[in-house]
């Protein structure tokens, strides 16, 4: 079983950590243009379309439960269904961005109150870049099929190809071809592209029998579309409470001033590296869990998730050791400002406190997409990020940066406890 894992994971951390080596590569190419409102842009523009796409992130989730499931329970035609349902939302989700994309663009740059020449850039930036939206979120239903078809193996391999692709094309566009933050949106947009193109070789290559299943009316009846939306329903509205809460934090450790925005989005990139190792094996719940699901196999689920919790405990202790022992040293080389990591060292005892209280969260999440069971995952999150704001603001010692640390560790460890308590409900209900 541990295998199986392990099989799953490990190249899903991967391609988790290919994502910010994309607007890592941006960030550098624009820095050597001789202007720092365009390291802005970047900023601004990739902020806005993070919060975008995030938004849809139900289609790679969703799309890995049920098909895990209906692989387990080898209904190929089922298979299909949900990959013809995923692509079908990603594609039409996607021309909407493109048609009110205008008033997206007012709403948003009104929103950030970004500098004039910053906005310039930023809305340049924009306007290129949404043209790759039918390709991010056509491959959201591609990624999430492939991990519910135990192949995490191809997403790995378009991770890789789209960051490469990116920075090469970015830099022959700009430096290349003499243009500016144009040039960058333009090598996203064809790394996208291409990125999809791939995908679709992949598929065609390794599942291409399974076309004579292909049906797009069937697939596309409201009676056949009623639980793919139920699903991704449930993780949207999630979805938007994470976004709540993780911009609140943001904006709130602004307000407090730029000493401790900087403090706190160092310490954040803490919890972002244990997050994408954590998001690995979230996977590989999705996966397994749903194909044991499918299969009606009870030992298999109780194996799946006794292993992964293993892991979880196993990995929760070294990132807590790891930290602790060379966590400062990593703030260091993040930012010169001996200031900032001093200031930091008032707060490290928080963010160490971040890998036991949210391991549990994370597996939790790819068990309960795997079963299907997102009502609980949408009722977990819910909770907790009332209680979040609830502790924020009736903090005893009054809302400063600690208060809003102990808030945030409680809003993920009272997710792990509540998708604990009431996933085991749900799995012994599976299993019975």
């Amino acid at each position: 079983m541990n295998r199986r894992i392990l099989r799953i994971a490990i190249p899903s951390i991967v391609s988790n950590i290919t994502v910010p080596l994309l607007g890592l590569a941006d960030v550098t190419i624009v820095g050597h243009m001789g202007d720092a409102a365009y390291i802005g842009a970047i900023a601004v523009g990739g902020m806005l379309f993070n919060i975008l796409y995030w938004n849809f992130g139900f289609l790679r989730m969703g799309t890995s439960g049920l098909t895990s499931q209906a692989y387990g329970r080898k209904e190929r035609r089922e298979e299909m269904r949900v990959l013809t349902q995923a692509v079908s939302v990603g594609l039409l989700s996607a021309l909407v961005i493109l048609l009110v994309q205008y008033p997206v663009e007012r709403v948003a740059f009104g929103l950030l109150e970004a500098s004039g020449e910053v906005e310039v850039h930023a809305v340049r930036y924009f306007r290129v870049c949404v043209w790759g939206a039918p390709a991010v979120l056509m491959m959201y239903g591609l990624k999430g099929w492939f991990i519910g078809m135990q192949n995490s193996r191809f997403p790995m391999y378009v991770a890789i190809a789209v960051n490469c692709i990116n920075i090469l094309c970015s830099v022959g566009f700009v430096f290349g071809l003499g243009m500016k933050i144009e040039g960058v949106a333009l090598g996203t947009v064809v790394a996208e592209w291409c990125g999809l193109a791939l995908a679709v070789g992949l598929w065609m290559r390794r599942y291409g029998n399974l076309r004579r299943y292909f049906t797009v009316r069937g697939s596309l009846r409201v009676s056949a579309m009623k639980r793919f939306f139920s699903v991704n329903r449930d993780i949207f509205l999630r979805t938007l409470c994470l976004i709540a809460v993780t911009v609140f934090f943001t904006s709130t450790g602004a307000k407090q001033g730029d000493v401790v925005l900087a403090v706190n989005t160092l310490l954040m990139q803490l919890f972002t590296l244990f997050s994408y190792v954590m998001d690995g094996f979230a996977y590989a719940g999705e996966a397994l869990v749903g194909r044991y699901v499918g299969a009606c196999d009870a030992e298999g689920i109780r194996r799946v998730v006794r292993n992964l919790f293993g892991w979880g405990i196993g990995l929760a202790l070294f990132f807590t050791l790891l930290y602790g022992v060379g966590g400062e040293r990593f703030l260091g080389l993040l930012t010169g400002e001996r200031g900032v990591v001093e200031e930091a060292g008032r707060y490290f005892y928080w963010a160490l406190a971040v890998p036991f209280a949210g391991f549990a969260a994370f597996l939790w999440d790819g068990i309960l997409i795997g079963a299907t069971a997102t009502r609980l995952m949408l009722r977990a999150m819910s909770v907790a990020a009332a209680a979040f704001f609830l502790l924020y603001y009736f903090f005893p010692g009054g809302q400063d940066n600690h208060a809003l640390w102990a808030s945030f560790l409680v809003y993920l460890l009272l997710r792990g406890v509540l998708q604990t308590y009431w996933g085991r409900v749900i799995l012994r209900k599976e299993t019975a």
